[in-house]
Parts: structure tokens; sequence; C-alpha cells
């Protein structure tokens, strides 16, 4: 048995799960540092993250389903292959997204001249994070979560099914 065939809903479901989960991460820590006008580094505001995701080429999923199937063997033209000759497929691909984490150069300007970080106009620059927007993506990155979840829990379901004929 073809172990990469057998556990690539596993990986690819895994990969959605860990996206998801840097998504949530993401939202929350822009949410944390909204107000934050001065960095670790003690220079500049907090610059707000978003998660970019990559899936690959189109035909990235069509490769991987034709590298999957199995082909039978043949002796001769007008014979069918013995049992037990099937080729294995190599290299089942995980097809989850890729993601990482960029920075941006989003600000807004409050005036504010007792701020300790306002500039010599008064104007305080902070990162410019929108609320709604950071919770509305925390919640389809919780949904999105549980529907991978959800996907592990079927595949669990099918093997023990399979191992039960």
């Amino acid at each position: 048995m073809n172990t990469d065939r057998f556990f690539s809903v596993f990986k690819t479901a895994g990969r959605g799960l860990a996206a998801q989960r840097k998504q949530i991460s993401v939202a929350s820590e822009n949410i944390a540092n909204a107000n934050t006008t001065r960095g670790l580094n003690g220079r500049g505001p907090y610059r707000p993250k978003t998660l970019r995701a990559s899936v690959g080429s189109p035909n990235r999923f069509r490769q991987a389903l034709k590298d999957s199937l199995l082909q039978m063997n043949t002796t001769d033209a007008t014979h069918m292959a013995q049992p037990g000759t099937q080729q294995q497929s190599e290299g089942i691909a995980d097809l989850g997204p890729r993601t990482e984490t960029v920075a941006q150069q989003k600000f807004r300007y409050e005036y504010d001249p007792e701020h300790p970080d306002a500039d010599e106009k008064g104007m305080v620059k902070y990162p410019d994070v929108d609320m709604v927007e950071e919770m509305t993506r925390m919640v389809s990155a919780n949904r999105l979560y549980e529907a991978n979840l959800s996907v592990v829990e079927a595949e669990k379901s099918i093997i023990k099914s399979s191992f039960k004929i």
C-alpha cells in the first residue's frame, strides 16, 4: 500500500489547518497592536500584517490526480495484468495552500500634541488596522479551520470503515 496516497488527505488538510491558524494569529496580532505607536526597536509604529496564500499553478491538482491513478501492468497487450502487479504512484502531492506573512505600510495619523510619539506638527502615526476587517478574517479563518477538521474526521471515519471490510 502506498502510504503517501493513503495519507495525502491528512497532509492537505493539515496544511489548510496551519494556514488558518496563521490567519487567526495574524489577525489577533493586528488587533492587539492597533494603537501601538512604537515598535520593539523603538522606531516607528507597528506595521499591520496580512497573510499571503498561494496554491501553486492551476494544473497542480490535475497533475496530482493524474499521478495518483494506478496503471495496470500487462505482459501482452491482449492479456490483463495479474493481480498484485499494479504500479504504485510516487509522490502524491499535498495540495493545501502555502502561506507567508507580509508586513504592510498602512498608517493613519491623528492629532494629539500631548502624545510622546507626536511629531513637530502634533500628529501621531498609528497602524491603520480596520477592526471590523480583522474580526471578519478571524471568524472566516475559524470556520475554515473547522471545515478542515471535518475533512480529517471524515477521512478517519472512511479509513476505519475500510478496515472493517
